[in-house]
């Protein structure tokens, strides 16, 4: 039986517990729930321990992989590092600009701890990563293109949430559509992030926040909003509430490209009623493969392009083999 602990308890953290009551995950066992919040106004469904963060050092030993369910801006780069010299870990980290960086101090954590940290585990960065990599292999001639949405992004939404005097944010990516057409019709466009997608923000505030500013910090945000056309919305949090609580998202991979004279395309997408409860499912799934690996004694940082297929699974090979080929 693998021994799971979720550090952070929020819409992702929620998810992964979700997940681990599938009974297609029974090798595993949600045994803690580490948290910054007061452990009394957490209240699980499950029947994982709620513990504050700062006892974490104790249970070392007891856990066998720590998923981290915090956010990218201000987080995982701080909590990752110190929790991957502890514990096997996977975290969601995506920030695509800054991940050769944060695999850097993930992989000297935990090379050195004897343990294994897999980052950027999601659907992107993630199964499309992975899309990616083998459509460019197999098609190696052609040109690759990611679309988003449109759908809530996690990761944009904490974001805006970090930004003082935001109460609280939703963010919607768009992709163009006639961008998109232009790529399935195989025309190979050369575009630019602005012609791929759309940012639509909803954001409540403070009372007396000023408004102005927080607009100009969203939209010249590195990394996150200054590279596209954005859109900041300013509402209530009964609107928030009422017209965009859910959380819904997807995307498309598409490889547009040649074998001689012949086009080829490969297209992978995906639609999502809940983001983050399909994000966790992504994350348990290579909490085992992490375990797996610790226990072959292949320590450091990976990703998602390391880790073999089998090991996601809670089959054996053999059954996958006669299953599956």
């Amino acid at each position: 039986m693998i021994k799971v602990a979720i550090c952070g308890y929020g819409n992702l953290g929620k998810g992964v517990e979700k997940a681990l009551s599938n009974s297609a995950n029974q090798d595993m066992e949600l045994v803690a729930i580490f948290t910054r919040r007061e452990p009394e106004t957490i209240h699980p469904v499950s029947d994982a321990k709620v513990i504050p963060i700062q006892e974490i050092k104790d249970y070392v030993k007891k856990i066998d992989v720590v998923i981290l369910c915090g956010g990218s801006a201000q987080d995982l780069p701080k909590q990752g590092p110190e929790i991957a010299s502890m514990f096997n870990t996977v975290d969601s980290f995506d920030t695509h600009a800054k991940i050769p960086e944060y695999f850097e101090k993930m992989n000297q954590s935990s090379s050195c701890a004897n343990k294994v940290s897999i980052i950027s585990v999601g659907w992107d960065p993630g199964m499309f990563s992975i899309t990616r990599a083998y459509a460019e292999s197999i098609l190696p001639t052609g040109n690759t293109y990611t679309f988003w949405g449109k759908g809530v992004s996690q990761g944009h939404s904490d974001a805006i949430r970090k930004i003082a005097g935001v109460k609280d944010a939703k963010q919607y990516t768009i992709p163009i559509e006639s961008s998109m057409g232009r790529v399935r019709n195989g025309e190979n466009p050369q575009l630019t992030t602005r012609e791929k997608h759309l940012r639509d923000c909803y954001v409540v505030v403070e009372e007396g926040a000023d408004l102005k500013q927080i607009e100009k910090e969203i939209k010249e945000m590195p990394n996150y909003f200054a590279d596209y056309e954005t859109t900041v919305n300013f509402v209530t949090e009964e609107e928030l509430k009422e017209k965009h609580s859910a959380m819904p998202h997807g995307g498309f991979v598409i490889r547009s490209g040649n074998t001689g004279e012949n086009k080829q395309v490969i297209e992978y997408s995906l639609k999502l009623e809940s983001n983050p409860e399909f994000t966790a499912s992504i994350l348990v799934a290579y909490a085992r493969a992490a375990v797996y690996l610790e226990r072959k004694n292949e320590f450091g940082a990976k990703t998602v392009l390391d880790i073999p297929p089998s090991f996601l699974s809670p089959e054996p090979t053999e059954k996958l083999i006669k299953r599956l080929l």
